[in-house]
């Protein structure tokens, strides 16, 4: 078998900014640094651990490396590189301990500062550590690259993790005590949307799984302001998406067929700049992966039987926001918005057919409703 490929960590990402690596990387260091003092008598400065992917690997410092009364003891430091979030340079720690039986399974424990799950929709079950599975599979692997197996009870534990969990959306999730083990794939890339996505799959995962009456889904403040003022949808159901269309409704998919229990409404809300580009086929609304939504407003402009000049100027406008300003004097103006919803609606329950109804509403900047209509 072809030995993992080091990653150099103080190489740039293309986009010219530093990479870092999760807690799971970290937990995983820190477990690997125990064992290595415990099994075999070796206090490393730095280990190297196994990517998820198998292909790549990542040499970490660690410290406070001992051992204890019934087992062994490091740390680790977290870097997030250039893409700092809350748990950036906070002390991650690891205690293993055998169990009586090599052929066991590794059993994981939440330590002091890490949270425990109170509620369904992470991939964690109930009262479980908020240790995500990727984590843990990372952590067994480790095991078995220094022992062989992987019969060791773990607790993973953050220095002062109680009050960093509080600058996290920890409390909305229901996790409770301090913060989450995470990562999918080890590395955490400057601004990438797996960064990105990687919460907003665990936000739509919880909203789901609460069986709520409506989930809403908005690129930004625009629609979560409407859901809570307006409609008074729980904080726990209203998932701020940003510009990643397409993943957070495959996200909600995949959530509906595993909770097998109806959701009677997808509400998505915000500025049509964003949504109508859907129209486009553009399930990425970042400006650097899709076109602008003036030509969609036009489109279903012309589709209505709206005056050529109006449609021309449509198409032409230099923002979305001057359609906006064109169509606000004009005695269509309303139907245009209603029906450039209307579609928006019906494109998007295209991609989460489990939906029973989905509902675009649509807002300017200054928050004034344009338009409003389901699927």
């Amino acid at each position: 078998m072809t030995p993992p490929t080091r990653l150099d960590l103080n190489l740039p990402a293309p986009n010219g900014m530093r990479r870092g690596f999760t807690t799971g990387s970290a937990a995983t260091a820190a477990l690997k640094a125990a064992l290595l003092l415990l099994v075999r008598g070796e206090d490393q400065a730095e280990v190297e651990i196994t990517l998820p992917d198998g292909d790549q690997s990542l040499l970490l410092p660690v410290q406070n490396v001992r051992l204890t009364d019934v087992g062994a003891y490091a740390e680790v430091i977290k870097d997030g590189g250039d893409d700092p979030d809350a748990t950036h340079r906070a002390t991650i720690w690891a205690t293993v301990t055998p169990l009586a039986d090599p052929r066991l399974p590794m059993t994981f424990y939440a330590g002091e500062g890490v949270g425990t799950v109170t509620a369904p929709g992470i991939r964690v079950p109930v009262g479980e550590p908020a240790i995500n599975p990727v984590p843990r599979e990372m952590m067994r692997r480790a095991a078995h690259e220094v022992a062989g197996h992987e019969a060791f009870a773990v607790t993973v534990g953050c220095v002062n993790g109680e009050a960093v969990a509080r600058k996290t959306f920890n409390p909305r999730l229901g996790i409770v005590g301090g913060i989450s083990i995470l990562g999918t794939t080890g590395i955490v890339e400057p601004m990438s949307l797996e960064a990105y996505m990687a919460s907003v799959e665990v936000y739509v995962r919880v909203a789901v799984h609460a069986r709520p009456e409506a989930v809403v889904l908005t690129p930004g403040k625009l629609g979560r302001d409407y859901a809570r003022e307006a409609l008074n949808v729980p904080p726990q159901a209203i998932v701020q998406m940003s510009n990643f269309v397409g993943a957070a409704l495959d996200a909600l998919q995949d959530a509906l067929e595993e909770t097998v229990h109806p959701l009677p409404l997808l509400l998505v809300a915000g500025h049509p700049g964003k949504l109508a580009k859907v129209l486009n086929g553009d399930w990425n609304t970042h400006s650097q992966h899709s076109g602008m939504a003036m030509n969609a407003v036009a489109r279903v402009a012309e589709g209505l039987g709206v005056a050529a000049p109006t449609v021309q100027a449509l198409a032409e406008a230099n923002t979305v926001d001057a359609c906006v300003a064109l169509l606000a004097g004009h005695e269509r103006g309303a139907e245009v918005w209603e029906e450039v919803a209307r579609q928006v609606a019906r494109t998007l329950h295209g991609r989460a057919p489990g939906v029973q109804r989905v509902r675009a509403a649509l807002f300017a900047l200054d928050g004034a409703g344009l338009g409003e209509a389901e699927a």
